[in-house]
């Protein structure tokens, strides 16, 4: 099977109970990549160990395996990845690649069209989704990465896919994602992030706002700024 066409957006740990829960999502698509609406230099990142290497993991599809550069935490577990868009997005889904082990994310807070999240709002505001990633689930990266043109599936590849609700994430102009756990190392290490969805241009570009990119780690929280291993959000 076209490992581009493969779809992996299963239900499992959500908390909402209603009828949608058990309506399995639609299928998504390598077409489908967002990555060239991404405003990639404005990609924000709080507690990176390598200035710039959260910007890294956002690649395009044929390079969604390669662990040249990778984005670890640095003082503790938590990330806050800011995703500014160059128009206005409709989400489908959100793919991830991370270790095998203690340094894999646990549970991910999905934020739309905010840009003014630090740690301590994040952690302290409803977010609209909930995703909680596998434990155990994903590869060595110490170990050459696969030939994508032999890889079958995303299982293979160690890449799981996220669907959100369409309708919740539409009209959204930037994505923020809270990393505020992960399975019990000191930091967290994320190998690939790909996201899926609809583009429509917008009349005006949006503002972006910069912040100071080499601050002081130690105070990185006060700064401003089932089967086939694919999960559904839990809507916040």
């Amino acid at each position: 099977m076209n490992c581009q066409n493969e779809h992996h957006s299963h239900s499992h740990g959500r908390d909402s109970h209603d009828d949608s829960d058990h309506i399995a999502p639609p299928d998504t698509y390598e077409s489908q990549s967002l990555y060239n609406h991404i405003y990639h230099d404005h990609i924000r990142v709080l507690n990176e160990s390598q200035q710039d290497s959260g910007k890294s993991i956002f690649k395009p599809w044929e390079k969604r395996l390669d662990v040249t550069s990778i984005l670890e935490s640095d003082v503790d577990e938590e990330l806050l990845i800011f995703i500014p868009f160059t128009g206005l997005v409709k989400l489908h889904s959100i793919l991830i690649r991370t270790t095998a082990d203690g340094h894999s994310p646990k549970t991910i807070k999905l934020f739309k069209s905010r840009d003014d999240l630090d740690f301590s709002s994040a952690s302290e505001t409803k977010p609209l989704a909930v995703l909680t990633h596998p434990e155990g689930f994903g590869v060595d990266e110490n170990i050459p990465s696969l030939d994508i043109n032999t890889s079958s599936n995303l299982d293979e590849e160690g890449i799981a896919e996220y669907a959100v609700s369409r309708a919740a994430f539409s009209n959204i102009t930037s994505l923020t994602m809270y990393i505020s756990e992960n399975y019990g190392e000191d930091t967290t290490k994320i190998l690939y992030i790909g996201l899926r969805g609809e583009w429509t241009q917008m009349s005006k570009n949006p503002v972006i706002t910069i912040y100071e990119a080499a601050a002081n780690p130690k105070d990185h929280k006060n700064l401003v700024p089932d089967t086939n291993h694919g999960y559904q959000a839990n809507q916040g």
